[in-house]
């Protein structure tokens, strides 16, 4: 599938950092030092309370759902002030042994989407030891550098028009060396999809490098996404990979020229036998792995693996070869995990179930924990972490046979950012406060 693209995906982009601390592995974005949720760090506990392995905790200002980033000595996460509508969204910097540096209040009018769906401190920021960039879901975008001094703002809703999407704009920027692309997908309920966009700016200046237009048969809801985009970056070949609007396309990194997408990802089509309902949308985005791209659809399902080689170019969508499985379940929220071969998944209600990368096989299918879940696992050191909505994260073996290690429990504080793992420790960030889990 897409372009000219070698065997191997790999996730969203700030290559690993190791600075800093010595010996620590920086967490830049969201999904980590290679924008894949999987972490080199060892030693890290598997069981934690309020009176166990905690290292510190602070209360947060207000609720949200990014998850923090984290270079060297410094912890970089978002916020609103207040969970009210209309509440300021912030920027704030702590220390790694949990003192607030600064804050800066970067947006106002914050709006929560109904009381489950978070609110417009949602997108995660990035940081390259030097900066941070953030976003927020009214549109501002804005960049500092580490010791909190603007160094740009821009309102998207302005420079690319006003953002029609029912739960609010969610896309995490992709920082990429001195580059930033976004996309923005969304369009009216009813009306012409000519809205959503995929841009690059100068991650310095804010100056836009192009912007272009990303169409799509879609209609209804199915045009708003609250997935994000991700870059791909092996062997020289590089690309950015955006998902929504029931389709996954690829563009080029010079010149925002289309490479390559996979659409139809709504039924009835091949790929989905359910009808085609114009109230689902893409959430979660796909996950990259070796010669594989695995995408989750809408709640409904399914999930596709789509083969990677340089002879599937342009659209794909009806070309079997390009398949390599599809799974009838999809998660709705949580991006899957791919290691070792293993692809793991973890659905809404809390079930998680594990696949083999290349046939699709069923491992296993298991619930863990009856609650809403709504981050993204991460590994480290032999261990899958999944949290939930009612702050209770549970712990896996990683391998082909599911074995429960730990059930850990913060009190009932709703957790749906994922966890960031650096210094020997696991960040979590739940709408009440910021935990440091760190083994004694």
């Amino acid at each position: 599938m897409l372009l000219r693209l070698s065997r191997v995906f790999v996730l969203p982009l700030i290559v690993a950092a190791v600075a800093g601390i010595a010996g620590a592995e920086n967490w830049p974005q969201w999904r980590g030092p290679q924008g894949n949720g999987l972490s080199t760090e060892k030693g890290l506990p598997t069981t934690w309370s309020l009176t166990e392995n905690l290292a510190w905790r602070v209360p947060m200002p207000g609720s949200g759902g990014a998850t923090p980033v984290v270079w060297g000595d410094r912890i970089f996460v978002t916020s609103s002030d207040g969970n009210e509508d209309g509440a300021e969204l912030l920027l704030m910097c702590f220390s790694t042994d949990g003192k607030e540096l600064w804050r800066q209040t970067v947006a106002g009018g914050n709006k929560n989407a109904r009381t489950i769906e978070g609110n417009s401190a949602s997108p995660s920021p990035a940081t390259d030891g030097k900066h941070v960039w953030c976003f927020f879901g009214t549109g501002m975008l804005a960049c500092y550098d580490v010791d909190g001094h603007e160094v740009w703002k821009s309102d998207l809703q302005e420079r690319y028009g006003e953002f029609d999407i029912q739960f609010g704009m969610s896309s995490t920027p992709v920082l990429d060396g001195d580059d930033l692309y976004l996309q923005l997908i969304h369009g009216t309920w009813g009306g012409p999809y000519k809205v959503a966009k995929v841009i690059k700016l100068n991650a310095l200046t804010g100056e836009e490098h192009w912007a272009v237009d990303r169409p799509s048969e879609a209609t209804d809801e199915c045009k708003h996404s609250y997935a994000s985009a991700f870059m791909y970056d092996h062997n020289g070949m590089k690309f950015l990979l955006t998902h929504g609007a029931d389709c996954t396309v690829a563009y080029d990194l010079d010149t925002g020229r289309e490479l390559g997408r996979i659409g139809d990802l709504n039924g009835p089509t091949e790929f989905n036998k359910n009808k085609y309902d114009n109230t689902l949308r893409f959430v979660a985005s796909p996950a990259l792995g070796d010669g594989v791209v695995v995408i989750p659809t809408a709640k409904a399902g399914p999930l596709v693996a789509v083969n990677v080689n340089e002879e599937l170019t342009g659209d794909v969508t009806h070309k079997p070869e390009a398949v390599r499985w599809i799974y009838d379940k999809s998660p709705d929220v949580s991006i899957p995990l791919i290691l070792d071969g293993l692809v793991y998944v973890v659905m809404k209600p809390g079930q998680v179930f594990c696949v083999d990368m290349q046939t699709g096989e069923e491992l296993y299918f298991e619930r863990i924990h009856n609650a809403e879940h709504r981050a993204s696992p991460v590994y480290a050191d032999g261990h899958v972490y999944v949290c939930s909505r009612d702050g209770i994260c549970t712990v896996l073996k990683a391998g082909r046979t599911f074995e429960v290690v730990a059930e850990n429990d913060i009190g009932n504080e709703p957790i749906t950012a994922s966890p960031a793992i650096s210094n020997g420790t696991i960040y979590l960030r739940s709408y009440d406060a910021l935990y440091a889990i760190r083994a004694k």
